[in-house]
């Protein structure tokens, strides 16, 4: 072999080692690569697939649209100033919806549409908001979102068919810290079409729970939203009624069965339920029927949270009282009186809605949004804040019709947080970290001290809606946002 064929051969040999050590790495990279998009598929899909089993597991929970087909319902409601008795033989001035604080309790059935004609005889504007009913987006009552203020001496008309029976209320959405504390609020009650629970409960009783700041003579503490009420727990009274009254005193017979249905209509104030020695257990919360009955020793109800309490009165004759002990020394709300002959047997088995999704496997769901609540001094105004955004100046959070959603809720301030979501339900799936096992939706959520909680939902209403703090001074003070949902692609 002569020196240029070797040197030839060297060359061929080299650049045969060369193409096969390419080769292999080019082999060795395509694995890689290929395991990689194995991977993320795998967890891509697996994600995918969780979601779309809480969606599955969420369907029939509660209806998309209502079922229509009742009556027209038509109901005019005046907002004007008017005086009311809290404390006994001394007028309070406040201001009511036809003249009564709560305003009329009205009530309908599934499947019936409400035509209401506000009339606003106040001399600010204001509207009014049907909070828990899902209502068409035009007609929720947001001022700047989905509302006109209607101005002193205007109308203006409400029309919906609510698609959920529940315990609701309707109240101000304009000006909270004021006009909620002056007594625009009442109670709004949508029946089954065919209900043998609640004909087989003696009573169905609504209560109302406020509180109000009174001074000496019995008027209302002129100074609303005041410093102290947004940089701490919002207004609290020194006084709390029951339906405006004090001592509220409900007679029944032993042995009666007493659906009762709570309203907690305060601006700041949340209540914690002592029942005493009544046989009382949790069948609704926020309007919607629970999955599974549970005990209502220690409910907490937060500003804006109803819910619905099945008693069992004893068959013996006795007085009872209902206490609040949020503050830890009880304070009595009302008192149930047992007295007479003893009722017929009302022994049944509440109603549950055994399409309440478990969600159990939520928790490991990834977030979709987090939302952050603090607080800030801007140029000497204190302000509430959800994501370092003030209402007005905030960022929407867009979701889905019809795909499940997990939200992160944390509480970064000492005061507690009411999250009222309008338009939808969620569950609450966890709280700082620890499974949470609720066997019911709701529409309010308390946040307390630092708290986390995460939420999954999955929306059915098209539209803008609000989510904000139902302390209104912490409202006011800017910690409100907006959900936009987006229509399903099709």
């Amino acid at each position: 072999m002569t020196p240029a064929t070797a040197r030839t051969t060297s060359r061929h040999r080299r650049s045969s080692s060369q193409t096969l050590g390419r080769l292999a790495l080019a082999v060795a990279l395509a694995s890689i690569v290929a395991v990689a998009a194995f991977f993320v598929v795998r967890v891509t899909g697996s994600g995918a697939s969780l979601k779309s089993e809480l969606e599955d597991e969420f369907a029939g929970a509660y209806p998309a649209e209502p079922v229509g087909g009742g009556q027209l319902i038509d109901i005019e409601l005046v907002a004007a100033p008017a005086t009311i008795e809290i404390i006994d033989d001394q007028p309070t001035d406040v201001w009511a919806y036809n003249g009564t604080v709560p305003g009329p309790a009205l009530r309908a059935t599934l499947g019936d549409t409400l035509r209401i004609t506000v009339r606003n005889d106040l001399p600010a504007s204001t509207t009014i908001h049907w909070h828990g009913i899902r209502v068409p987006n035009n007609m929720d009552g947001v001022p700047g979102v989905n509302q006109k203020h209607i101005e002193p001496g205007d109308t203006f008309i409400y029309e919906f068919t609510p698609p959920d029976p529940g315990t609701y209320w309707y109240h101000s959405h304009t000006n909270g810290s004021e006009q909620l504390e002056r007594g625009l609020y009442g109670s709004i009650i949508i029946d089954e079409p065919a209900t043998s629970d609640l004909d087989n409960y003696a009573q169905d009783v609504v209560w109302v729970i406020d509180d109000w700041l009174l001074t000496e003579d019995a008027q209302l503490d002129p100074d609303f939203n005041t410093s102290a009420d947004r940089t701490h727990n919002g207004r609290w009274g020194n006084v709390i009624t029951v339906n405006a009254t004090l001592g509220e005193t409900l007679e029944a017979q032993p042995g009666e069965r007493i659906r009762l249905r709570l309203v907690n209509a305060s601006n700041g104030r949340a209540y914690t339920l002592d029942f005493g020695e009544l046989e009382a257990n949790l069948v609704a919360v926020d309007g919607l029927t629970v999955g599974k009955v549970g005990d209502a020793a220690g409910l907490v109800l937060a500003p804006g949270n109803r819910a619905d309490v099945d008693i069992t009165l004893p068959t013996t004759p006795g007085t009872y009282v209902v206490n609040d002990t949020f503050v830890g020394t009880p304070q009595p709300l009302a008192t149930i009186v047992v007295q007479g002959e003893t009722a017929a047997d009302s022994s049944f088995a509440p109603t549950t809605n055994d399409d309440v999704p478990d969600w159990a496997a939520a928790a490991e769901a990834e977030v979709d949004h987090e939302l952050t609540f603090e607080t800030s001094n801007r140029d000497g105004e204190w302000i509430w804040t959800i994501n370092g955004e003030i209402f007005g100046e905030h960022t929407p959070i867009d979701v889905t019709e019809g795909e499940f959603t997990k939200i992160k809720l944390t509480n970064q301030t000492h005061p507690m947080h009411p999250i009222h979501l309008h338009g939808q339900f969620f569950k609450v799936l966890t709280r700082n970290g620890e499974p949470v096992d609720e066997p019911y939706f709701r529409d309010t959520v308390l946040l307390n001290m630092l708290d986390e909680v995460e939420i999954g939902m999955v929306p059915l209403d098209v539209g803008d809606w609000v989510l904000h703090c139902h302390i209104q001074e912490h409202a006011e003070a800017g910690m409100m946002t907006v959900m936009t949902v987006t229509p399903a692609a099709t």
